[in-house]
């Protein structure tokens, strides 16, 4: 699959395993550690979507 992720969906993946690691360490639950993670991760691609668009948009 990460053959075919853009860099957005990269940099959202590596982060968001960090952040698993780190949910484990507190001892989270998984579906605690799902929810948040993907809440994290929509709003990642959120921000990453609009910050190309503006950078595309400024050239």
């Amino acid at each position: 699959m990460r053959d075919y992720a853009s860099i957005d969906e990269l940099i959202c993946l590596a982060n968001l395993e960090n952040l698993n690691s780190v949910f484990i360490n507190y001892g989270l639950t998984q579906a605690e550690r799902l929810e948040r993670l993907n809440k994290i991760a929509i709003s990642q691609i959120k921000i990453l979507s609009e910050n190309n668009i503006k950078y595309l948009n400024y050239k």
